[in-house]
């Protein structure tokens, strides 16, 4: 029984940190940023916000959506790579706050977290023994970002957004999907200490090592190739092509990557869902926030093939083909 998306929706803090902002502290312009990036503006959590609290917000929408209740959720999958805390999982407090009482955890897999969360959901909605699964993605970027440095402070941006999947016995669902990593990317974007490997001391604190760090040549080079990569595989295990693909929503890192890529699958722009311009690298959130914007504003009509591609640290990627169902 496949599994279709039957409903979305999205949080955002209300903080607004603007490129000319950024001016004002770092060594850095407007210009320089868009034309590098894309970034006008990206969206900072307050201090009474969290990745737990976007990711109810998120999870609500999410639910009134597909006009089901709390009650009616059988399991909650959270993508997360800023957790709420090191224990327990962020899901424990998302579930919570929307008094679920079914399982939860966490699926670390940084940018293409959402769309692994996704594959796994659905397949244990095809697996027989669940109806509605409800996948989040939510981050707080800004609380691991060095305020101080410039590669990496005007990138990101906090946000959430989440997906309901429900058994569909019609044709909508996950069409095929493609999942991988290559870990000798380790080193090329993370947060140094605070795990097992290298637990917090003064040293790790001193030295700066709690904040991401990120090689961005690197990063750029390898993202659009297994961005391509990963879509042409979901394309053929579909057996589809990307004239076929009526919608792409990439993992919104970098307008420079999302355009190379398109174009190399050869997908126009004008079927390319973008918000990175208003709100930044937002990680597991992006894929899920700009599905979310793209069906409340009606471009994602039932039958619509809808590709979507994530990398990130690790290095990770993911991507999945979906027919958009009736909504």
């Amino acid at each position: 029984m496949p599994a279709a998306i039957t409903g979305c929706g999205a949080s955002l803090p209300a903080g607004v940190l603007t490129n000319h902002d950024l001016e004002a502290v770092l060594e850095t312009s407007d210009r320089w940023i868009v034309e590098r990036t894309g970034i006008r503006e990206r969206r900072i959590a307050d201090d009474g916000e969290s990745s737990a609290s976007l990711g109810v917000a998120a999870g609500r929408a999410a639910l009134a959506d597909a006009g089901i209740g709390s009650g009616d959720v059988d399991l909650l999958v959270v993508a997360t790579a800023t957790p709420e805390q090191p224990l327990p999982h962020t899901g424990a407090f998302v579930g919570d706050g929307l008094g679920l009482g079914c399982g939860s955890f966490d699926l670390a897999a940084g940018c293409a977290g959402f769309v692994y969360a996704l594959v796994v959901g659905a397949a244990l909605i095809e697996a027989g023994n669940l109806a509605h699964v409800l996948v989040i993605g939510t981050e707080t970027l800004s609380r691991i970002v060095d305020p101080d440095d410039r590669a990496t402070r005007v990138l990101f941006g906090d946000a959430a957004g989440a997906a309901v999947l429900t058994a569909s016995e019609g044709p909508a669902g996950i069409l095929a999907w493609d999942l991988g990593c290559d870990g000798s990317g380790t080193g090329l974007l993370g947060v140094p200490a605070g795990g097992s490997r290298r637990p917090a001391s003064a040293e790790t604190v001193a030295s700066r090592q709690h904040f991401m760090r990120m090689s961005g040549r690197e990063v750029f080079r390898r993202a659009v190739t297994v961005m391509v990569e990963s879509a042409g595989a979901t394309l053929a295990r579909a057996g589809a092509t990307a004239e076929t693909v009526d919608w792409f929503v990439p993992h919104q890192a970098n307008a420079r990557i999302i355009e190379a890529a398109r174009q190399r699958l050869g997908i126009p722009a004008d079927r390319t869902v973008m918000n990175i311009e208003r709100f930044g690298n937002t990680s597991a959130a992006s894929i899920p926030l700009a599905l979310a914007e793209a069906a409340g504003d009606g471009r994602l009509t039932a039958g619509d093939r809808v590709l979507l591609a994530g990398f990130g640290a690790g290095m990770a990627w993911a991507s999945a083909l979906l027919e958009w169902g009736p909504r």
